[in-house]
């Protein structure tokens, strides 16, 4: 009896040095991730990035709005790509026509010179009872087009389909305008996002929708110090911002607590410290008023992308944040 207890005890005693060990070492990795990863080398650094190149002050995804926003400073660009008919890479966030332009056509039915201008005033998604009305630039651009204005501002590119012709010229275009150390690429879907690393691995890639939940489990299992990350970009909402999207009257008491769930779990200061220290940056979407811009900062987030670049700029400039500062 004597002998199983006492087998009992270090069995227990294994088991709890065992369990005491990883989570020290685990702890430890966290905050000082570089004693087993090196830490990647940062091309560029972005705080300001203009969404869709800043959808509330010109119209999405147009010349105007990328030139606005440069103008003004921003750190990165970001914009959504598809592919026409005549295997065009052309500039836009909806792969069907409608809500921008009011022809319901799809960008991959129709040529390139067959394409609609956008419609004189644009909803801005991720800003309740927003419309942006827009100038005499109404023409939907070509990514080379943008690549040639701005030759040293970083691009966020979202590939919007699973298509591969287009995400094999996209490559070509970063490739030809010398543009992979100043492009970062990818897509909520695991599948783009590991076509677009096999297609050209030295351009930097986003986190897929089903690798930040793999993130997520990594780090609440306090894995995450032990395991190699491809990616150097992790691009996520603020689930929060859902409670300023929509009427308040129409957000259920089951959607309250899952943007609620989603918030806790996602916006976690530890989680942003141990990604930057190993040179992943972290970017916030779609933030559009003060509050948002100060918690996501606060947080440890590398950059916020906003639909209204002069607002962020305002911000970055008053609370010391901006480069020249």
């Amino acid at each position: 009896m004597l002998a199983i207890n006492g087998g009992m005890y270090s069995a227990a005693v294994y088991v709890l040095s065992t369990v005491t060990g990883y989570v020290l070492t685990s702890a430890l990795l966290l905050k000082c991730p570089t004693l087993l990863h090196r830490k990647k080398k940062e091309r560029f650094h972005s705080k300001h990035i203009s969404h869709r190149g800043g959808a509330a002050e010109n119209l999405e995804n147009t010349m105007a709005a990328f030139k606005h926003a440069v103008a003004l400073g921003t750190d990165m660009l970001e914009l959504d790509c598809h592919l026409t008919k005549d295997e065009q890479i052309v500039v836009s966030h909806d792969p069907h026509l409608q809500r921008a332009t009011g022809i319901n056509a799809y960008i991959s039915e129709m040529a390139y010179a067959e394409l609609p201008p956008y419609l004189c005033k644009l909803p801005v998604t991720f800003q309740r009872e927003c419309i942006c009305e827009g100038g005499e630039d109404k023409r939907i651009p070509l990514l080379k087009d943008v690549f040639e204005a701005f030759p040293n501002t970083p691009v966020n590119i979202d590939i919007k389909v699973n298509d591969d012709t287009l995400i094999k010229k996209v490559s070509e275009l970063v490739v030809k305008y010398d543009r992979e150390h100043l492009t970062v690429w990818g897509n909520a879907s695991n599948q783009i996002v590991r076509k677009c690393y096999k297609e050209n691995p030295r351009i930097p890639v986003l986190f897929s929708f089903p690798r930040v939940l793999q993130l997520l489990g990594l780090f609440y299992t306090g894995l995450l110090p032990f395991v190699p990350l491809k990616e150097q970009f992790l691009e996520i909402p603020m689930p929060n911002i859902v409670n300023k999207l929509y009427d308040p009257k129409r957000i259920t008491k089951s959607q309250r607590l899952i943007a609620w769930l989603a918030d806790s779990l996602l916006m976690r200061k530890a989680l942003f410290k141990h990604l930057t220290a190993r040179g992943i940056q972290v970017y916030v979407w779609v933030l559009n008023d003060e509050e948002d811009f100060r918690r996501a900062f606060d947080l440890g987030a590398t950059g916020v992308m906003t639909d209204f670049p002069t607002k962020l700029k305002d911000y970055l400039d008053q609370n010391g944040l901006s480069k020249l500062q």
